[in-house]
């Protein structure tokens, strides 16, 4: 059946009457014919139709896209907001690494997007294809375009699981896994569970990537599991990190450098992985000897979690907005693009230097709320976002190291360190992580709620 779409701005005259025009334009339609003089449109089958351009466009449903919105509403109720989003289902990630120590059921962690999108939305079924700011537009796939006053980036990144030759083709079998991906984590606990004795290797790329402690919580949890069996002295674990330090807020280190000796873990820093052979069970790395040669060394395994490669969505990488690197060139404390005043951006997809985290998707969803609200008069003084970020390190079943920092890796506990101490193992953590913070994301984050981030104004 063939359609028309009409997008129209609010620019257009109040008086304007689209129905008439539809009409108008069907009628015209069906007068078309070919060169035989055959008609074009068919009669009963040809469908005009007229849609309002959003006047603030968010790019996409995910927890950052959503929370935003609903920080906006929180703010106006009346506002006018699209969100675009193609997917029908939306996760809550940071609960993956829990599914893979079997403590949540996979289920658990998904929702429909329509249950969670912020009443009162517009929700585009479709994905961004490009971005046009010159014009104040975006194009979506199938190139329908869609205008905007306002523009909020939320597109998380793109993991790209091709960049190691081999890996994706092999993930889901022959002990090939990832908590990246909701249809892995599963299996993630099914081979620690099958395993009694073998070698697991847990790796992780050089940044940027998000949840910069997810290779080490499945590692820890695995590892806490095989000691409860009495195995673990069976297990041979290596972690394998392209970077030069265990984490980068060095106050964290000496309680994660704990695990790693209690645990028996082999710490291989700057080992990038960059092929994996699935069905030979093995993985090979990228490293430098002790004379500082480049080198290439081949591991046999029985399990091996792998944190893919991380970029920006290649929309976005390609687009005016962004930086030499592909991400979003936002102001560190603004996350107002650099060039484009309209246009803000938050999650994952900007390139602030701060941890790429759900928390700090929460601490920045208010912010560009706020500056967003400046930027169409109804409120005064600039908000600036802090770097907040948080890193729960499940370190074993019950215990969790709480990791909370700003800016260049300045702490930033919540809490006061007789209830929470960050740097040292906490079971009160750990019920934040299995019982709290869930409730949190659902019915706080993506409902507009603030608790414990309202945004730093200036002046």
């Amino acid at each position: 059946m063939p359609h028309l779409v009409i997008l129209y701005t609010g620019q257009l005259d109040a008086e304007t009457n689209m129905k008439v025009l539809c009409r108008d334009l069907a009628d015209a339609m069906l007068t078309v014919v070919d060169e035989a003089g055959k008609q074009v449109f068919p009669t009963g089958g040809t469908r005009v139709l007229a849609y309002p351009a959003a006047h603030h466009a968010v790019a996409d449903g995910g927890a950052a896209g959503i929370a935003v919105a609903a920080s906006l509403l929180s703010r106006d109720p009346n506002v006018d907001i699209a969100i675009i989003e193609p997917a029908e289902v939306h996760y809550y990630q940071p609960g993956w690494t829990l599914v893979s120590a079997g403590v949540f059921q996979a289920q658990d962690t998904a929702r429909s997007m329509a249950s969670v999108l912020p009443a009162g939305v517009r929700w585009i079924k479709s994905a961004v294809a490009a971005f046009e700011p010159q014009s104040n537009r975006l194009v979506l796939e199938g190139c329908r375009l869609v205008q905007y006053k306002q523009l909020i980036v939320a597109a998380g990144l793109k993991l790209d699981w091709n960049a190691i030759p081999g890996l994706a083709q092999t993930l889901g079998q022959h002990g090939v896994t990832s908590n990246y991906r909701f249809d892995l984590a599963p299996y993630t606990w099914q081979l620690v569970q099958g395993l009694q004795r073998g070698t697991a290797l847990f790796t992780q790329p050089l940044p940027p990537f998000k949840c910069a402690g997810a290779a080490q919580k499945a590692m820890y949890l695995a590892a806490d599991h095989w000691r409860s069996k009495g195995v673990l002295q069976q297990m041979d674990i290596h972690y394998c990190s392209a970077a030069g330090v265990l984490f980068h807020v060095p106050d964290y280190v000496p309680a994660l450098m704990s695990y790693i000796q209690a645990y028996g873990i082999d710490l291989r820093l700057q080992e990038r992985l960059v092929a994996v052979n699935g069905p030979a069970q093995e993985a090979t790395f990228a490293t430098v000897d002790a004379q500082g040669q480049a080198q290439t060394i081949t591991r046999r395994f029985d399990l091996l979690h792998v944190v893919p490669p991380q970029t920006a969505p290649d929309f976005v990488r390609h687009s005016p907005l962004a930086d030499a690197a592909g991400w979003v060139d936002v102001d560190a404390q603004t996350l107002q693009h650099k060039v484009y005043a309209n246009v803000h951006a938050l999650g994952d997809v900007g390139n602030s230097p701060n941890s790429k985290t759900a928390a700090a998707a929460r601490a920045q969803a208010p912010v560009v709320a706020h500056n967003v609200m400046v930027a169409l008069g109804r409120s005064k003084g600039k908000a600036k976002y802090n770097g907040y970020g948080s890193c729960p390190f499940t370190v074993e079943r019950g215990k969790v190291v709480l990791a909370e920092f700003l800016y260049e890796g300045k702490l930033a506990p919540t809490f006061p360190t007789w209830l929470i101490n960050g740097k040292k193992p906490s079971r009160l953590a750990w019920l934040l992580k299995e019982r709290l913070l869930p409730p949190v994301y659902w019915s706080a984050m993506l409902k507009g709620r603030e608790w414990l981030v309202n945004p730093e104004l200036e002046g």
